[in-house]
């Protein structure tokens, strides 16, 4: 169950990752999904907008999009790409454990 306070703290966590490198992944039915790399553009009370790097367009996303897993975002942290949202099954024994 998403909560409000899970989508503000996602807003607040976009907000401050604007200019930032990503990898969007995500699903376009009938077994076929895509990955991309894209820049985070704005962010907006209800949507952000990502420019994908190779196709040169913007798209928007809801922040229930991502809290949803209906797409996956993995932010560059320098080294690396890692998940904006931990996996579930992190997040289940994160919450058994407290």
């Amino acid at each position: 169950m998403i909560c409000p306070n899970d989508i503000a703290n996602l807003k607040t966590d976009i907000n401050e990752m604007i200019g930032q490198k990503i990898i969007v992944k995500g699903s376009l039915g009938r077994c076929k999904s895509f990955e991309k790399e894209a820049t985070i553009e704005k962010a907006y009370p209800n949507i952000f907008v990502i420019k994908y790097e190779e196709e040169k367009r913007n798209v928007t996303y809801s922040y229930t999009d991502v809290l949803t897993r209906t797409v996956e975002v993995d932010v560059f942290d320098g080294t690396g790409y890692s998940p904006l949202i931990p996996p579930a099954e992190e997040s289940k024994k994160q919450k058994n454990l407290a």
